[in-house]
Parts: C-alpha cells; sequence; structure tokens
C-alpha cells in the first residue's frame, strides 16, 4: 500500500518562498507517484495582521500557483484543521478535495491594511460557499467562520476527534479511481460551474469514452 504524502502548515506563519517549495514539493512528489496514495494536508493556526514587509505581490503570485497546482494533482488530497485556520493554512485547506476538522476549528480571514486580506482565498470562499451569509461576513468585515457555518456551507465535510482514522476511511473511499481519473472529474465539476452545456458535453463524452475502454480492456484480460 503506497504511503500517503503529508504536509503540515502553520498559519501563524509569514508567507515565505520556503513555504512556495514546501507546497511545490510536495506536488512534485505526489505527481512522479502517479496518482498513488492521498495527499494530506495538516493545517493549524492563523497569523495578526500583515505588516507592509511580509509578502511580495510577486510571492503571492508563485504560492497561489503552487496551491493552484495542488488542487489539480492527479491524486485525492485530504485537508485536516485544527483550530483557528487563517493564512497560509485556510488558502491551503481550501485548496484540497476533501476537508476534515476537529471541533474547534474557525475558519480565519487575514486581516491586512484595515481589511481583509484580498487573496485567493476569497475567490475560493465564494466561489465554494455561494456568497453565504457567514462567507460576505468573512470576506468583508473579516469574521470568523464558525465551524456549524463551515459545515452546511460544505467548507469542511467533516468533524472527527481521530483526524487519522478520517482520512485513511477517506482515501478508501476513492476505491479504484486513479489519480489521473480523480483529477479528470475534479476537473468537470470545476467547469461545471462557468461552462454551458455544448461546451461540456465534448469534455464528458470524452470521459466517458475512456471510461468505457478502460472497462472494456479489464473484460477483455
Amino acid at each position: 500500500m503506497t504511503q500517503d504524502l503529508v504536509l503540515d502548515i502553520d498559519g501563524t506563519r509569514p508567507l515565505t518562498a520556503e513555504a512556495v517549495a514546501d507546497v511545490v514539493a510536495l506536488c512534485d512528489s505526489a505527481e512522479s507517484r502517479g496518482g498513488q496514495g492521498a495527499v494530506v494536508v495538516r493545517v493549524s493556526g492563523a497569523p495578526g495582521e500583515l505588516r507592509p514587509e511580509d509578502p511580495t505581490v510577486g510571492l503571492v503570485s508563485k504560492w497561489e500557483r503552487a496551491l493552484h497546482r495542488l488542487e489539480r494533482l492527479p491524486a485525492l488530497t485530504v485537508g485536516v484543521a485544527d483550530g483557528d485556520c487563517g493564512g497560509l493554512a485556510l488558502d491551503a485547506l481550501l485548496a484540497t478535495d476533501y476537508r476534515i476538522a476537529t471541533g474547534s476549528v474557525r475558519l480565519v480571514p487575514t486581516l491586512a491594511g484595515g481589511g481583509t486580506w484580498p487573496g485567493m482565498a476569497l475567490y475560493r470562499l465564494a466561489r465554494q460557499g455561494a456568497w453565504a451569509a457567514p462567507v460576505r461576513r468573512a470576506a468583508l468585515l473579516g469574521a470568523p467562520i464558525g465551524l456549524s457555518d463551515a459545515l452546511a456551507l460544505h467548507l469542511v465535510d467533516e468533524v472527527s476527534d481521530d483526524p487519522e482514522a478520517a482520512v485513511a476511511a477517506t482515501a478508501e473511499l476513492t476505491g479504484d479511481i486513479s489519480g489521473a481519473e480523480l483529477a479528470i472529474r475534479r476537473q468537470l465539476m470545476a467547469d461545471a460551474t462557468t461552462v454551458g452545456f455544448q461546451e461540456a458535453l465534448g469534455a464528458h463524452l470524452a470521459a466517458c469514452d475512456r471510461t468505457l475502454r478502460r472497462v472494456a480492456a479489464g473484460t477483455a484480460s
């Protein structure tokens, strides 16, 4: 059985080149394994208000691109959150496929310059939370999103007092779905919010064709 890849992210720490490199290295490892095994991102902590000398726009761009790569990995990505999660921790959590939370979790927007940090966490919150009231309060006022709201809005998938067991059970849910096939289905779901039926149809038919060919090959063997 392939061992899961694990990355710990401390949301109290500032964005650095090392943080970007850690996510890039995780993605390199996952891609080199062809999607075998899960990728587990354990997050906790929230920063204080950002200072002018903290990140540069160039560094933020590299961080966001690394997280976007994490979102598209040919492997199941599982976020495990504990306590307050903000900053890098919230960014990474929202980029995972399946999110497990302990009972103490709150999603905490980062504050900067008298407002909320306008990074891609706001984009993911709005895209995934459908502009519900808790998301609007978080994005515009910096109000934390409590666990009950996070569950109701599907920003987290389950609450567990044994995250390791929950991760193992989640990994089993993928069954025989390969990493590449998982990535294809993730992309089809993401496209559904912005792509019209006619444009989406071709991609879905191509995926169906690949699946039928794989089933036929398996039956023949």
